[in-house]
């Protein structure tokens, strides 16, 4: 694949994963157009060599797995994961809120955003809702997305608050409810109707809904020589079409391949979709047992690896103070493998020693990362997975710069540095050995 193609395919997931689910419908239809076959988690499944395949358990989760050619259990398995969701803000129920003459929005945050990012840009919402049906236990899930700005956050003028730029505290229930509507239109639940119009249903059909509040903006090329790009969702949608891109390109003959996109990472992942879950060890067993009855997950698993694919921290020019001198990755020098001695980043040395020599072999550009001594700084899933499934286990993702914003920045060589190296990955075929 070309560079370009690998950017153009990150900024189409960008432009329609503006949820958690929406980001899984557009994994799944990228895949069944690749000839992946969907499957049903709670089905038997019976597997062929060859096979590629892939399931949702849940709305905002999907696993995507290939066989082998010659024999999946000849070499041992290689998983890669990555998540589905990004911080936002979340719309509360009953949100429509009369101030003044103005209709405002009760939201709630989700993750850790950086607040004021959000404020004073064309906002949207898209995520799920139920309606009712005739079948109380299994309500009309739909997906929406307003796919056009209908919100926006208003900063409070300097001339009203003139410690601004000094940092005044964001109050999350009062400050950031986003400007509707004009409430003198007498219409008192303008939200839920909107809502409802774009749904094609009565307000009264909606009985919940998981609204999520993003950036409308469009990703763009930016820098005078157009080394970056500045978009929303690239934490963490650059690992979930890298991702993609390797499970639909693995060449590997042997050995099963699978990909897990997960939701809920961004508020500590213990949730049914979330990575501190049973499902990617459920998902496993029942892919060997599909494969022969007499196959041994646990064996295969234990000799297996995981990529745990995440956005990492770039070197900032404007506060080199809070970086580690050395281990500073630069946006657009390629991969970052991430290390960290308490394992908020999860590795070790037979990992990195294996992702730098696919980097090597490749000519896939590289870099480290590690942690400024006197800051606690980020984690991911990678630690909590290896924890649920005991196996090498190595952190690693794109550089970015203002990671949580509303808009972050990476540099646009470095999507394609990560897709070839997960196309390596799940391509590289060592010696044949039953597990």
């Amino acid at each position: 694949m070309q560079e370009q193609n690998f950017l153009t395919e990150l900024e189409e997931l960008i432009k329609r994963g503006t949820s958690p689910f929406h980001v899984a419908e557009r994994a799944a239809a990228r895949l069944e157009k690749e000839g992946f076959l969907p499957l049903d988690p709670r089905d038997e499944w019976r597997l062929s060599p060859g096979g590629k395949y892939y399931c949702r358990p849940f709305d905002g989760q999907l696993f995507a797995f290939t066989t082998g050619d010659d024999g999946a259990l000849l070499q041992p398995p290689r998983f890669a994961a990555a998540h589905t969701d990004f911080p936002a803000l979340k719309i509360k129920p009953s949100p429509d809120m009369a101030v003044g003459d103005y209709t405002v929005l009760n939201t709630e945050v989700y993750g850790g955003p950086l607040l004021r990012s959000f404020f004073d840009r064309p906002l949207s919402t898209a995520g799920k809702v139920a309606l009712a049906s005739s079948d109380i236990f299994h309500p009309d899930i739909r997906l929406v997305d307003f796919e056009k700005p209908v919100f926006t956050i208003p900063s409070l003028a300097i001339h009203m608050d003139p410690k601004a730029n000094e940092g005044t505290p964001v109050d999350a229930q009062t400050h950031l409810r986003p400007l509707a509507a004009l409430s003198g239109d007498g219409e008192p639940s303008a939200f839920l109707n909107a809502l409802a119009r774009e749904l094609g249903c009565l307000p009264s059909d909606i009985l919940d809904f998981e609204l999520y509040v993003y950036d409308r903006e469009s990703p763009e090329i930016v820098g005078l020589d157009g080394a970056f790009l500045s978009s929303p969702r690239l934490d963490n949608l650059t690992s979930v079409s890298a991702l993609l891109t390797g499970i639909i390109n693995g060449r590997r003959k042997s050995g099963v391949n699978i990909i897990a996109l997960f939701d809920n990472e961004e508020i500590g992942s213990r949730t049914k979709q979330g990575a501190d879950s049973a499902l990617l060890r459920i998902v496993t067993e029942k892919i060997y047992a599909g494969l022969s009855p007499s196959a041994d997950p646990i064996g295969h698993m234990l000799s297996g690896m995981l990529l745990s694919v995440d956005v990492a921290h770039a070197f900032h020019p404007n506060y080199p103070a809070v970086y580690d001198p050395v281990n500073r990755p630069v946006c657009g020098k390629g991969v970052v493998i991430k290390t960290d001695s308490r394992q908020g980043y999860a590795w070790d040395c037979e990992g990195v020693a294996i992702i730098r020599g696919l980097c090597e072999k490749h000519g896939i550009p590289f870099q480290r990362f590690a942690k400024h001594s006197g800051k606690k700084g980020g984690s991911t899933i990678g630690s909590m997975l290896s924890s649920l499934m005991p196996m090498v286990t190595v952190d690693i993702g794109v550089p970015i710069l203002a990671m949580h914003a509303a808009r972050e920045t990476m540099g646009v060589k470095d999507q394609a540095s990560l897709e070839k190296l997960m196309i390596a990955y799940f391509s590289e075929n060592g010696p044949d050995q039953a597990v």
